[in-house]
């Protein structure tokens, strides 16, 4: 049986090339053009009948196609159904002539093809390039690229993976080890054995092999590559792993960094929405909507216009925002992503670390010199706070009142102000104190600020919750719990003060017991009695992560649906957001804080209050790893972003320059 359709454009059923060619003719002739009746013709047209629709048009016209649509059409729309009137191997070559030739090479461009394409795409290419320039393509990327880079695109120029039946499985174990061995067994790393492994061997055996590798090393392929390789080499061997893993995912995470941030990548956009419509752009739109949780011919329609948004929303074939039933390869794409959540032992590091040659008392005679007499030095200031542990501050605070009798919070808070005043007492006060603070500030005054709510609540641990707990208690003589529940309403509060308790089981995962869980939330979904929230809340709430973690797995096979897309659909406002912070944070806490801090930077204005709020609560704990997730989501640095967006409204910098160091450097 053949595999199932996943493309968007099919053979046109009624097709006649003489007829569509006249057609054409007919949009292009006189005064201007009918680009309507062009895109709908070209777009509901297979590439195959629009070879045949060039062909007829130069036999009955004596004119070449493509010459009158470049000369009819301007900008991305021409462009674009120039693209789509290529042959695909001889577009892959063009994309590949115009990445080597001049002074740069596009390397994301060639990664993302010869890590893409099947053996036989692979041997279409290189004949097409050879055709179209009468050169070697071999050739030209050996003269373009080096190191190890140039060697794995050597390999995958071959087009000799082994196909999808070969799975060698006594070599399966093998393999995983090899690999391991490879990189984190030793000190140093055998590119040649990544090399060979991940060029030639099917991609049905891959898979056997990145799980088998996930129990050894007890963490991912890919964060193994991304400790152990580095630059073009690292990325292109993370986009083959991708696409072993899943081609539509890869794709699905190409057209979103080609469209978000400030402009489009229109060549990406262009080569992967033509290359993919008669393939697989079905499961790239499901694994969009996995991803990002907004539908892929949303994101389209909101960051491109006119004729070419038009053309590319009829490559995308529909829109996915409402939540529906899995197709096949999403859902066992969504079932392997919380398998590998709940197998990974990430290994969490801060960016602040305890000052090596500490001493208290220098600390603060040197802050008390800074902010004595006329003007402050924030220099030092910042040197100091921003380079000692939270431990080491408490110690610098009580010694500054046992040697100079005076209240080291009330000098800072006198001497400094606005933002960075914010950030440094932020620093000094103990991370009880400060998630206090942070849950008072989000709940006085006329708004309530709900997002740091669920921020706080949904991510800290039992013990950093008691300890807020009580300090919130102490600073404001009334309990968290009453605080709460005067600010807040309905589900919401009920969530909130569940939270509030501090009491998450901290048990491992019972798998039994999470088919159970998975099941009860499963009928909940399809049950009408309205207690969705509740049963909802009861598992949400109250399990620990590891468990959930395999419950969110099992629920995708109870009820071949997504757990934050049910969310998405059938909850609504804070209740919404709550739930779905729980299930981010499951599955990827550090990712979630990225998110978070990206939100409060996008756009008009920042957020500085959760920016000071999760630079300060995380530079100790995991800032580190939030860091690489910024960076993997976003394509740039949380560096970069911090120094671009903290800009307005810093006129010293100094705020700035503390948010830098708490960042710890860049990507």
């Amino acid at each position: 049986m053949g595999k199932e359709f996943r493309g968007t454009i099919a053979d046109h059923p009624d097709f006649d090339a003489g007829s569509d060619a006249e057609a054409l003719y007919d949009a292009m002739k006189g005064f201007g053009s009918d680009k309507e009746a062009i895109l709908d013709l070209i777009t509901s047209r297979s590439n195959a009948e629009r070879q045949e629709i060039r062909a007829a048009y130069k036999s009955q016209f004596g004119k070449d196609l493509i010459d009158d649509l470049k000369y009819e059409l301007t900008g991305k729309f021409e462009r674009l159904i120039v693209v789509l009137m290529r042959p695909p191997a001889y577009h892959d070559a063009k994309e590949i002539k115009d990445a080597i030739k001049g002074a740069g090479t596009d390397e994301k461009c060639l990664i993302e093809i010869l890590a893409s394409r099947t053996n036989e795409q692979i041997h279409n290419l290189v004949a097409a390039y050879k055709d179209a320039y009468g050169r070697d393509l071999e050739e030209d990327v050996i003269g373009d690229t080096s190191g190890h880079f140039k060697k794995m695109l050597v390999v995958l120029l071959q087009g000799t993976r082994e196909e999808d039946d070969v799975v060698s499985e006594d070599l399966v174990e093998q393999d995983a080890q090899d690999l391991y061995d490879a990189g984190e067994a030793q000190w140093g790393t055998d590119e040649a054995k990544f090399i060979m492994l991940l060029g030639n061997r099917s991609v049905i055996h891959l898979q056997l092999v990145f799980d088998e590798y996930q129990k050894i090393a007890e963490k991912s392929i890919e964060d193994s590559i991304k400790s152990e390789l580095s630059g073009d080499f690292e990325r292109l061997m993370l986009a083959v792993v991708q696409c072993i893993r899943s081609k539509p995912m890869f794709f699905a995470k190409r057209l979103y960094k080609s469209m978000k941030g400030l402009g489009t990548a229109d060549n990406t956009l262009i080569r992967i929405m033509v290359s993919r419509s008669e393939i697989d752009m079905l499961d790239i739109r499901e694994c969009f909507r996995l991803r990002y949780e907004k539908s892929l011919y949303n994101m389209i329609q909101d960051d491109t216009s006119g004729d070419y948004k038009r053309t590319l929303l009829k490559l995308c074939g529909g829109d996915d925002d409402m939540a529906g039933e899995f197709f096949p390869e999403a859902a066992q794409i969504a079932y392997k992503m919380w398998e590998i959540s709940a197998m990974t032992k990430v290994q969490l590091r801060g960016t602040v670390r305890p000052y090596q040659n500490f001493d208290p008392a220098s600390d603060a005679q040197a802050l008390r010199k800074a902010m004595k007499g006329f003007g402050t030095d924030e220099d030092t200031i910042i040197d100091i706070v921003a380079h000692r542990s939270n431990a080491q501050r408490q110690e610098i605070r009580q010694t500054f009142k046992s040697l100079l009798g005076r209240d080291l919070m009330a000098d800072l808070k006198s001497e400094l102000s606005k933002n960075l005043q914010r950030l440094i007492l932020g620093l000094m006060m103990t991370p009880a104190e400060f998630e206090a603070k942070m849950m008072k500030k989000a709940m006085e005054g006329a708004g309530t600020d709900e997002h740091a709510l669920i921020e706080i609540l949904v991510t800290r641990s039992n013990q950093e919750i008691q300890e807020m707990c009580s300090a919130y208690q102490n600073a404001y003589k009334k309990s968290l719990e009453d605080a709460i529940a005067s600010d807040t309403s309905g589900h919401f509060k009920r969530i909130l003060i569940s939270l509030a308790q501090g009491a998450r089981e901290e048990d491992p995962a019972d798998m039994a017991r999470a088919l159970e869980d998975a099941q009860e939330l499963a009928d909940a979904c399809n049950a009408d009695s309205g207690d969705l929230e509740d049963k909802f809340m009861s598992i949400l709430c109250t399990r620990s992560f590891p468990h959930l973690r395999r419950v969110f797995q099992e629920f995708v096979r109870c009820s071949n649906k997504d757990i934050e897309q049910i969310i998405k659909k059938e909850m609504s406002g804070d209740v919404k957001n709550a739930m779905f912070a729980i299930v981010r944070s499951v599955k990827n806490q550090p990712s979630y804080f990225a998110d978070r801090l990206y939100k409060a930077m996008k756009g008009l204005g920042t957020d500085d209050r959760a920016l000071i709020r999760i630079m300060v609560s995380r530079s100790e704990i995991d800032l580190f790893n939030i860091r690489k997730e910024f960076k993997e989501t976003h394509d740039a640095s949380l560096h970069e972003f911090i120094q671009v967006e903290t800009l307005v409204g810093d006129t010293s910098g100094d705020y700035r320059k503390t948010l830098l160091i708490l960042c710890g450097g860049e990507d």
